[in-house]
């Protein structure tokens, strides 16, 4: 079985790639221009190559800049002390737990207050229809123009829905039900939830985007 390739060669006058190295640029004719980039896949699978000020480079502490960002409160006061006073924009939050104990109906509890406040709420469920979960609104008396629902499983489409709609906070429920297409263990293995909850928190990072993960506690 063919290994997959980590390293492209590319040239820096004209972005000409090439598998392996060579003296003399294939596109341009410009001689030792060629230089080597990592590759690594998105979400869709597709490979891209990362060029040298894509990388990530360290900043001085003290150039850092602080900015007294109000917390969002979620209107539940406990979970607003346990989150350390509200949600911070752009972090990844586990809500955990055992099956039934009421993991589901707390965020939306949350979701209720944070719709009325006009952010914008995608709640994706891996373990309810949509219709079952318009049900479990009602009985909590959620009704929001600014909370929506997307009943999936692959996580390349949740992330693609994210992209079209841009919502503030994203509820996954749950991390279990979650697989990426290019991991080929079962949903809930330990690799499909390591692999799905660490590119959760490159979206949040990215793009600032509150993500709440629920996680069952099993064997």
């Amino acid at each position: 079985m063919a290994k997959k390739k980590s390293l492209v060669y590319y040239c820096t006058e004209c972005g000409t790639e090439s598998a392996k190295w060579q003296g003399q640029c294939p596109g341009c004719g410009a001689w030792n221009t060629m230089e080597e980039a990592p590759v690594t896949k998105t979400s869709t699978g597709k490979e891209k190559v990362i060029m040298p000020s894509e990388l990530a480079k360290p900043t001085k502490m003290r150039e850092i800049e602080t900015e007294n960002t109000p917390r969002l409160q979620t209107g539940i006061q406990e979970l607003d002390r346990v989150l350390g006073g509200g949600i911070v924009a752009g972090s990844l939050v586990l809500v955990g737990g055992d099956p039934g104990i009421g993991k589901s109906t707390l965020l939306l509890q949350m979701c209720k207050h944070l719709s009325d406040k006009q952010e914008k709420v995608l709640y994706v469920s891996g373990e309810e229809s949509p219709h079952q979960l318009k049900m479990r609104a009602e009985r909590l008396k959620v009704a929001s123009g600014n909370l929506y629902v997307l009943s999936e499983t692959c996580l390349g489409d949740v992330l693609e829905c994210v992209s079209e709609e841009a919502p503030d906070i994203l509820i996954v429920d749950s991390i279990q039900t979650l697989y990426h297409a290019d991991n080929t263990s079962s949903p809930g293995s330990v690799s499909q939830v390591k692999e799905c909850t660490m590119l959760l928190m490159q979206l949040a990072k990215s793009t600032g985007i509150t993500v709440f993960v629920v996680g069952h506690v099993n064997k």
